[in-house]
């Protein structure tokens, strides 16, 4: 039976942030190793639109990309979101600002080399993701509207550029379990991926963009995303069996499942010790492939913004 560390606390304000998460990455041992200097880290939020819900937290973030330039990391943190220019998402929520004491700014995703999916097609991911040592998720605690939940796995969706995440979605979105086991192949493809979650302020009813706040006051972090998600799910009141991305990463016997048999380590919080009460999640997932007008309209969108940008 394989071990992984997953570390949960409450926090709740984003003002705390800032104080607990240097303490609970510590705990972490984020790629299995406390030795980070000189590692080339991919920091990736998840920057889906210009609404703050619908994004990680500016706050939660910064704390995590300080953390890591105070342990000699060599920190790029870059998105591309769905919807709007990652600059404009990041100015409009307050990332940019949040980020520029560290020197730091939020890069754009580029094209990298294309990889072939287990289905036979191919997808491409971002070259920043393919050069770098390793990747940290950082996303938000939301449901989904397709997927249930989007978690720290979820995000790295993100990973692929532009308008190609829109292609994806109408030629593998078949089934939520057919995209989602999509989506679990995509961590094959990456260098080694930690992992935290803002859940201070999570979204409910429904998402990933516009359902409503619900104060959860968690934070979590943990060196396999995987088992992070799965107690996360848990402590929302979900087997990680009722959640498509999980339930793929169980039919793939990935190391970081419960039902493949790994153990999490809980140093601090364990899932039962939150209450989600009240915690509403969409009442029925709808189909994740895009109709050919919705596809048109995003594409062109994507492209004149990109040519603008």
């Amino acid at each position: 039976m394989s071990k992984t560390r997953v570390v949960l606390e409450r926090c709740p304000s984003l003002a705390a942030a800032g104080r607990v998460l240097p303490l609970m990455l510590e705990e972490a041992l984020l790629w299995g190793s406390r030795n980070l200097h000189g590692l080339r880290v991919l920091v990736k939020p998840n920057l889906l639109r210009a609404v703050p819900l619908a994004c990680t937290s500016p706050a939660v973030a910064a704390a995590v990309c300080g953390w890591l330039k105070d342990c000699g990391a060599s920190v790029a943190v870059a998105d591309s979101p769905g919807f709007g220019t990652v600059h404009g998402v990041a100015r409009r929520i307050g990332l940019d600002e949040a980020l520029r004491p560290l020197g730091l700014a939020v890069q754009r995703l580029v094209p990298g080399e294309a990889v072939r999916l287990p289905s036979g097609n191919s997808l491409m991911l971002a070259k920043q993701a393919q050069e770098a040592d390793a990747i940290l998720s950082v996303g938000r605690v939301k449901v989904h509207s397709q997927m249930l939940l989007t978690l720290a796995c979820k995000n790295l969706y993100g990973l692929v550029p532009g308008l190609r995440k829109a292609l994806c979605h109408s030629r593998e979105g078949q089934h939520p379990d057919a995209f989602a086991d999509m989506l679990a192949s995509l961590m094959d493809f990456l260098p080694p991926v930690s992992a935290v979650l803002d859940g201070i302020e999570a979204m409910h009813v429904t998402g990933p963009a516009g359902g409503r706040p619900y104060a959860l006051g968690l934070l979590g972090a943990g060196s396999s995303p995987v088992a992070l998600d799965e107690a996360v799910c848990l402590a929302l009141g979900k087997r990680p069996e009722d959640v498509p991305l999980q339930r793929a990463f169980i039919r793939r016997g990935h190391s970081g499942c419960r039902a493949c048999g790994c153990e999490a380590e809980y140093p601090r919080l364990r899932p039962e010790d939150f209450n989600a009460e009240g915690f509403v999640f969409p009442s029925r997932l709808q189909h994740t492939s895009f109709r050919p007008l919705r596809l048109l309209k995003s594409c062109l969108k994507r492209l004149w913004m990109d040519r603008f940008a």
